[in-house]
C-alpha cells in the first residue's frame, strides 16, 4: 500500500478523532456555563421572577448567537471567495520565495487549521462586545414617545434614547463585520500574490479579487457615511461650549461640515462599486482627496475661524437660544422644571407663641447625627462581636398615636465567630431585629432614648417587630444554608444560645443530591455534595446583598447609594431607590460636569451613583426586599416616565403599580437622597431662568459649608418634620439651603416633599437679596467668637474628651430661621459619643445648654417644653427630691432594670421575683406620697 493510499484510508480516522476532541472542548467550556444558568433560573424562579430570566438570558442569547454566527459565516464566506478566486495560486511568504516550494505540505494543510481557529477567535470577540446591545435592541422595539422635541431637529426626544443608540450600535456592528472580512480577504490575496504592490497603484489587484475588495470597501464607505450623518444628532449632547449641546458654531459650520462628509463618502461608495470593474483607482482617489479636504477646510478651519470672529465678539447674542435651549432641557431632564418658587422673609421675630403653634416641628428637631449615633448604637447594642450596625437611617411613624421623626438601624451579622464551613454556611446564618431611637431624646450619660433595643427586641412603643431575623441585608454577601439537620444560631441568651429553624419561603431548594452537585459545581464547593447535613427540606439562600439582589433582577435601573430599613406590618423590609437615567437627552448637562460634582454627592458613594455619564434621571421605581425570605417587589413610582414604560413593555411582570403597595409601606416612602443631591446640585447653575443672567453667572449658588469634627464640608440635605410656610399640618422633607457663590449668606433653601399627595414635590424658598441671612459658616464663627462656648470646648478638650460638633441644622419656622447644632463628646480612648449640649442660634442670639428645651428658653427668656425629652430633666429633679422619695424612685429604677435584663437573658425567675418588688417598692412609693413628702 503506498503512503498516498495510507494518508488516505487514515483521514476518516484523522477526521473522527478531531471531531471527537472538538466536541469534548466544547463540552468542557460550555459546562460551566450550562450549569450557571441552570442555578440562575432556580434562582429567578424561586422568587417568582423566572419569565425576567428568559427574557434577560434568552435576548442575550439570541444577539450573542446571531453575532458569532453572522461574523463566523461571513468571515468564513469571504475567505471562501478569496481562496476560490486564488485557487491556482500557492501561498507564499514572499516575493522571492514561494512558500509552496519549500514547504508544499504545510501550504496545503495550514488554512484548513489556523483559519477557522482565527475566525472563531473574531467571532468570539465580536459577541463579547455585543453583549450589551440586547438591552438597546430591546428599548429600540418597545419605545415610548417623549411627546416633546429637540429644538434643532425637531425630533422627539425618544429617537435619540431609544433609536439613535441602536443605528450606532448596528452601524459600528456592521463596519467591525466587514473591516475584519476585509481584513481576511487582503490577507488571502497578498499571501496568494494576487495583491502586489510591484504591480502599480493602477494594477495592484485585479480580476475577480478588485471586484471583491472594492465592493468591501464600498460597503465601508457608505456605513462611514451613515456614521457621519448619524454625528450630526450627537451634536445635541456634546461638551466643550457654553452650553451642554449644540451652540451657535455647532449648528452652522460643524453641522454643514458633517453633512458634507456624509455625501463625500457617500460617493465614494459609490466611486468604489464603479471602480470594480473599471481599471485603476482614479475615482475613489479624487473622493478621498475631496474628504480631507471637506475635513480639514469646512471641519476644522471654518468653525474655528466662525468661533473667533463671528461668535466671540458677539457671544451673548450669538448664544442666547442656545443658553435658553440648555435651560429649559436640563430642567426637563431633572424634573426641575416645576420648581415652586416662593419668597421667605427670614426674619428673626421668632417668640414663644410661634413656638408653641409649631410645637411638632420643635419635638423633632434631629439633635442626633446619624454619625455619631452609629458608634453609640455599636456600644450600647451590638450585643455580641459578630453584630454590625451598617449605617444609620432616618425615618417617621405615628407612635403611640404621635407623629414621630426616629432613628434606626438594622443589626446584621457581619461575620460568623468561627472559621469552620459549618459555623459559617449553616450555623450563623442570619442578624437580628434592629434598633430604634428618639432623634433628640437623650438618657442616663446623653445616651439616646432607645425606643426598639434588645434581643429579642423589645419596643416602648405600639410598633411590634413579629419577625426579627435578617437573612437579607446589606452585610449578608455570602451563601447559607437553611433546613439542614443542624439548627441555627438565632440570638446569645445567658449562657446559652437561643437555636431557629428557618421558617419562611427564601432561598432555592437544594434537597435532591444532583441539584447539590449542580450548586457544588458552580459556586466551586465540594463540600455542599458530601456534607451530611443536607436534608429534603434544605435550601440555599445566595445573592443576599440587597442592592446585588435587586441589580440582578433589574440590571438597567442605576440604584441609590443608600437602602434604607422600614418596619412594615411587624416585617423588616429594605426600601431601595431605583433611577432610570440616559446621557442621550439633548441640551441638557451631563451631572459629571457640574464643578465640585464628586465632593458634592455626599457619604462617599459617588461611583456608585454616577459610574457611567449621564444627563437624565427620574427615581422610577421603588424596590423593596423582605429581610426575612428576600421576596423581592417593584413598585413603579414614575409610571408616565417613558424610559419605565419601555421597560415596563419589555418585563411586563416586573413592576406593580404603586398603588398596589399596602398602605403601611406606602407610608414608608420618601423623597430619594441621592436624586435630591443631584437635583439640588444641578439646581445651583440652572434655576437662572433667564439666558442672559445665565451666560453671565450672576445669581450662581453652591452649597454651604459647615465644621463637622473641625473639618470643613459641604452640609449635607437632611429629613425633618416641619410646617412649611403657608402648610396646615407637619410633614417630611428633605431640606438643603444654599448660598451665593463665594459667599457665607443664605440666599434660598430646597425642600423636597415626601408624604401624602404632595409626595414629590419641590419647593424653592428665596431669602430677599437685600439682607443678609446668616450661613452656616457664620454662625459657626459667631459659635467660635462666643467666649463661653469656647472657654467650656478647650475645658473639655483638656480633660481628656474630645468635642464632636453634629451638623448645623438650619430649621425655617413660620418665617424665622432657627439654627440647631448637637454638641458631642467621647474618651479619647472610646467610641461611645454621648449628647452632651446643644447650640441654638436665632438673628444676633447664640446659647449653649444641656438640653435642646434650655436652649430654647434662653432664647426666648421663657420655659419651652418638650413633652418627649423629659428623661434627662427628669433624672435632674430626682436629685431635688426629699432622702426617702429620692431613695424609692432609685430602688424602683434598679429593680426595673434587673427585670428588663432577666428578660434579655431569659430568666423567668428573676424577672418575676424583680416585678414582684418593684410593685412592693412603688406601692411604698404611692403611700410615701400620698401623706406629703417622704423624710
Amino acid at each position: 500500500m503506498t503512503e498516498k493510499q495510507l494518508r488516505k484510508r487514515q483521514s476518516p480516522l484523522r477526521r473522527l478523532t478531531s471531531g471527537l476532541l472538538i466536541a469534548v472542548a466544547l463540552i468542557v467550556f460550555c459546562s460551566g456555563t450550562l450549569v450557571h444558568l441552570l442555578a440562575e433560573y432556580w434562582w429567578y424562579e424561586a422568587i417568582g421572577y423566572s419569565e425576567v430570566f428568559r427574557t434577560l438570558v434568552g435576548w442575550q442569547a439570541i444577539v450573542a448567537i446571531a453575532t458569532f454566527v453572522s461574523f463566523a459565516l461571513f468571515l468564513w464566506g469571504n475567505y471562501a471567495v478569496a481562496m476560490s478566486v486564488t485557487r491556482n495560486k500557492p501561498l507564499r511568504f514572499s516575493a522571492q520565495a514561494d512558500f509552496a516550494q519549500s514547504f508544499t505540505e504545510y501550504s496545503r494543510q495550514l488554512p484548513r487549521y489556523l483559519v477557522p481557529v482565527a475566525i472563531v477567535l473574531v467571532a468570539l470577540a465580536a459577541t463579547a462586545a455585543s453583549s450589551g446591545s440586547w438591552e438597546v435592541l430591546l428599548k429600540f422595539w418597545h419605545a415610548t414617545p417623549f411627546e416633546s422635541t429637540d429644538p434643532l431637529f425637531e425630533r422627539d426626544i425618544g429617537f435619540y434614547i431609544f433609536q439613535l443608540p441602536l443605528y450606532e450600535g448596528l452601524q459600528s456592528w456592521l463596519t467591525g463585520l466587514l473591516t475584519a472580512a476585509l481584513a481576511v480577504a487582503i490577507g488571502v490575496y497578498a499571501l496568494k500574490g494576487t495583491l502586489d504592490s510591484r504591480r502599480g497603484w493602477r494594477d495592484v489587484v485585479d480580476g475577480t479579487a478588485r471586484v471583491h475588495l472594492c465592493l468591501i470597501l464600498a460597503a465601508i464607505a457608505f456605513l462611514q457615511s451613515v456614521n457621519f450623518w448619524l454625528q450630526r444628532y450627537g451634536l445635541l449632547y456634546t461638551d466643550g461650549g457654553i452650553v451642554s449641546g449644540a451652540g451657535y458654531t455647532d449648528a452652522h459650520s460643524r453641522l454643514l461640515a458633517l453633512t458634507l462628509l456624509s455625501a463625500t463618502l457617500l460617493v465614494l461608495s459609490v466611486a468604489f462599486v464603479a471602480s470594480a470593474w473599471r481599471q485603476g483607482f482614479t475615482l475613489p482617489t479624487v473622493c478621498i482627496a475631496a474628504f480631507l479636504a471637506i475635513y480639514l477646510v469646512v471641519g476644522q478651519a471654518y468653525p474655528w475661524f466662525e468661533q473667533r470672529f463671528v461668535v466671540e465678539p458677539d457671544e451673548l447674542n450669538k448664544e442666547l437660544p442656545y443658553i435658553e435651549y440648555s435651560i429649559h432641557a436640563t430642567q426637563a431632564a431633572y424634573n426641575l422644571q416645576d420648581v415652586q418658587r416662593e419668597p421667605y422673609a427670614a426674619e428673626d421675630n421668632l417668640d414663644r407663641a410661634a413656638i408653641e403653634r409649631n410645637q411638632a416641628t420643635v419635638d423633632n428637631l434631629r439633635l442626633w447625627d446619624y454619625r455619631p449615633l452609629q458608634a453609640t448604637y455599636q456600644q450600647l447594642q451590638g450585643i455580641r462581636p459578630y453584630y454590625r450596625f451598617n449605617n444609620v437611617d432616618i425615618d417617621r411613624y405615628v407612635l403611640n398615636g404621635k407623629f414621630q421623626q426616629v432613628m434606626l438601624s438594622a443589626r446584621e451579622l457581619s461575620q460568623s465567630p468561627r472559621d469552620a464551613w459549618v459555623s459559617q454556611r449553616l450555623k450563623y446564618t442570619h442578624g437580628y431585629g434592629l434598633v430604634m431611637s428618639s432623634v433628640n431624646e437623650v438618657v442616663g450619660e446623653g445616651e439616646p432614648r432607645l425606643l426598639v433595643y434588645n434581643i429579642p427586641p423589645v419596643s416602648n412603643t405600639d410598633l411590634d417587630i413579629d419577625e426579627p431575623g435578617i437573612y437579607y441585608g446589606e452585610l449578608t454577601g455570602n451563601y447559607i444554608f437553611t433546613g439542614t439537620r443542624t439548627a441555627e444560631f438565632d440570638y446569645p441568651q445567658g449562657e446559652n444560645n437561643q437555636q431557629t429553624q428557618y421558617s419562611g419561603r427564601g432561598g432555592v431548594p437544594i434537597g435532591p443530591w444532583w441539584r447539590r452537585l449542580i450548586y457544588a459545581w458552580d459556586l466551586g464547593s465540594y463540600k455542599i455534595l458530601i456534607s451530611p447535613y443536607f436534608q429534603a427540606e434544605s435550601r440555599i439562600h445566595y445573592d443576599r446583598d440587597i442592592l446585588k439582589r435587586v441589580k440582578k433582577l433589574a440590571p438597567f435601573l442605576r440604584l441609590d447609594s443608600d437602602p434604607y430599613i422600614a418596619i412594615v406590618d411587624g416585617r423588616i423590609q429594605w426600601i431601595i431607590e431605583g433611577y432610570t437615567v440616559s446621557d442621550r437627552y439633548p441640551y441638557s448637562k451631563p451631572v459629571s460636569q457640574i464643578e465640585n460634582a464628586e465632593s458634592i454627592l455626599l457619604r462617599g458613594q459617588y461611583e456608585r451613583l454616577l459610574s457611567g455619564r449621564f444627563n437624565y434621571a427620574r427615581n422610577a421605581v421603588k424596590a423593596v426586599v423582605d429581610a426575612y425570605d428576600g421576596t423581592v417587589k417593584f413598585y413603579a413610582a414614575d409610571a408616565e416616565g417613558p424610559l419605565l414604560k419601555t421597560y415596563r413593555r419589555i418585563f411586563p411582570t416586573l413592576f406593580a403599580d404603586l398603588d398596589t403597595a399596602p398602605p403601611s409601606l406606602r407610608d414608608r416612602f420618601r423623597y430619594p437622597l441621592d436624586l435630591f443631591e443631584i437635583q439640588a446640585q444641578m439646581y445651583l447653575e440652572y434655576h437662572m431662568d433667564n439666558a442672559e443672567v445665565f451666560y453671565n453667572r450672576e445669581d450662581l449658588w453652591q452649597f454651604p459649608k459647615e465644621a463637622y469634627e473641625d473639618k470643613q464640608q459641604l452640609v449635607e440635605p437632611y429629613y425633618i418634620i416641619m410646617r412649611l410656610p403657608d402648610a396646615e399640618s407637619e410633614e417630611f422633607v428633605l431640606v438643603l439651603p444654599f448660598t451665593p457663590n463665594q459667599k457665607g449668606n443664605l440666599i434660598a433653601w430646597l425642600a423636597a416633599r415626601s408624604d401624602g399627595d404632595n409626595y414629590g414635590k419641590l419647593l424653592l424658598y428665596e431669602f430677599p437679596k437685600q439682607k443678609l441671612v446668616f450661613g452656616p459658616e457664620q454662625i459657626e464663627a459667631r459659635v467660635n467668637q462666643d467666649t463661653e462656648i469656647s472657654k467650656q470646648f478647650s475645658l473639655w478638650n483638656q480633660r481628656g474628651s474630645r468635642v464632636k460638633r453634629g451638623n448645623l441644622l438650619v430649621i425655617p419656622i413660620e418665617d424665622s430661621l432657627l439654627y440647631i447644632r448637637p454638641i458631642y463628646l467621647s474618651a479619647e480612648q472610646s467610641e461611645l459619643p454621648q449628647l452632651k449640649q446643644a447650640i441654638v442660634a436665632l438673628g444676633g442670639r447664640i446659647v449653649m445648654r444641656d438640653t435642646l428645651d434650655e436652649a430654647l428658653a434662653a432664647i426666648f427668656g421663657t420655659r419651652v417644653t418638650n413633652p418627649n425629652t423629659a428623661d434627662l430633666e427628669r433624672e435632674r429633679a430626682t436629685a431635688a427630691l426629699p432622702p426617702r422619695t429620692r431613695d424609692l424612685v432609685r430602688d424602683a429604677r434598679a429593680t426595673y432594670d434587673r427585670a428588663q435584663t432577666a428578660l434579655r437573658t431569659g430568666n423567668w425567675t428573676e424577672y418575676g421575683r424583680a416585678i414582684d418588688e418593684l410593685g412592693s417598692t412603688l406601692e411604698e412609693l404611692e403611700r410615701a406620697t400620698a401623706n406629703g413628702p417622704a423624710k
